[in-house]
């Protein structure tokens, strides 16, 4: 059977289980073992994160609460807690870095651990992994599951594999298999429209994917045929970044009503600029990108961007650049969400590499 050459890294991705519904039902235990939504329970909104409870209903992220309330007539809306959210994450990377100081996480409820070498002296990262579960049970009252192997890529996907409140272990001797029997779907970055191209091309798992040379999922896919081409061979070398680089910062809001005249957007995007510009002089952080983003009433996107050779930060200097892109060209139809976002970023420096050395899995 085909097999990868070490060096291997130790990574673990802990991944908090429906972390936003969990905090709600940790701290108001009347709506333990109930289908509860995070988010405003307006005709308006989206869901923001759902119960184990209410997933069983197919109530998912990112859905309309109209088509939630469909699914699921008697489904609890609560509202987002940020503070609190934060609150709790601070405590569960405290528990991260009792074991490693290569911690990178990627939102408030998953992350990152490179335990190749760790404080503890361990050699088996499952029973790190499994260690930090519990602790992080015993010291918050919440669920995490984990997925654990040699690279990032891997780890995200085994974590997902035996949720909630379970963790998959990918050793180095099973990569190659796991990866060719693996659905495309399940591939970290493989959304929907990719997944459906792949199976009209006849890609369904990973062996199939491997089928295909590095031109030629170059030409179909274009940037991403490369990354395809190496991570179904198990090809990821991505090191956990400790200090991960903010990419963008971003303000937007959903609107009770739609809108359809450029002067009323005009009124609202003065309100997120006001927002946008707080946490630009919060963070000491200037960009040189402006994107406008808008969401339509039939929920179809659209992004405009404007890149200035100089960095700014105020509402002074960038609203401008807003109008210019809000009348760029003719509206599609009316719109229920605006956001402006700054690129290009002065905190996106050069990081340093990291050699891995060479350790028993």
């Amino acid at each position: 059977m085909e097999k990868l050459a070490p060096p291997f890294r130790k990574i673990i991705h802990v991944d908090m289980d429906a972390y936003y519904a969990s905090v709600a039902q940790l701290d108001n235990p009347e709506l333990r073992g109930k289908p509860i939504a995070v988010g405003g329970g307006g005709d308006r909104g989206v869901v923001s994160a759902a119960s184990y409870e209410a997933r069983k209903f197919g109530v998912k992220s990112a859905m309309s609460n109209v088509l939630a309330k469909q699914k699921c007539p008697h489904i609890i809306f609560v509202k987002s807690d940020f503070a609190r959210y934060k609150e709790l994450t601070s405590k569960i990377r405290e528990i991260f870095f009792e074991y490693t100081d290569l911690v990178e996480p990627l939102s408030l409820d998953e992350a990152y651990l490179d335990v190749t070498e760790n404080k503890k002296g361990n050699p088996s990262a499952n029973d790190i992994a499994r260690e930090i579960r519990q602790r992080i049970y015993d010291e918050t009252g919440l669920r995490a599951s984990a997925g654990i192997s040699i690279n990032k890529f891997i780890a995200k996907v085994a974590s997902d594999i035996n949720k909630p409140n379970g963790q998959k272990t990918v050793h180095p001797d099973e990569v190659i298999q796991f990866l060719e029997e693996l659905p495309v779907n399940k591939f970290y970055g493989v959304g929907k429209v990719t997944a459906a191209k792949m199976y009209n091309l006849g890609i369904f798992v990973g062996n199939d994917l491997k089928q295909k040379s590095l031109e030629e999922l170059k030409t179909l896919f274009g940037k991403s045929g490369a990354h395809y081409y190496n991570i179904v061979r198990g090809i990821h070398n991505s090191p956990v970044k400790p200090n991960r680089i903010r990419k963008s910062i971003a303000a937007e809001r959903t609107f009770f009503e739609n809108i359809s005249s450029e002067v009323f957007m005009l009124e609202k995007l003065n309100k997120i600029a006001d927002e946008l510009e707080k946490r630009m002089i919060k963070s000491s952080t200037k960009g040189k990108t402006i994107t406008l983003k808008i969401k339509y009433s039939d929920f179809t996107q659209q992004t405009r961007s404007k890149t200035r050779s100089t960095f700014m930060q105020t509402k002074q200097e960038f609203f401008p650049v807003v109008k210019e892109l809000l009348y760029q060209e003719k509206l599609k139809n009316s719109v229920r969400l605006l956001g402006i976002s700054f690129g290009n970023l002065n905190t996106q420096k050069k990081v340093p590499v990291w050699v891995q050395l060479k350790f028993d899995f």
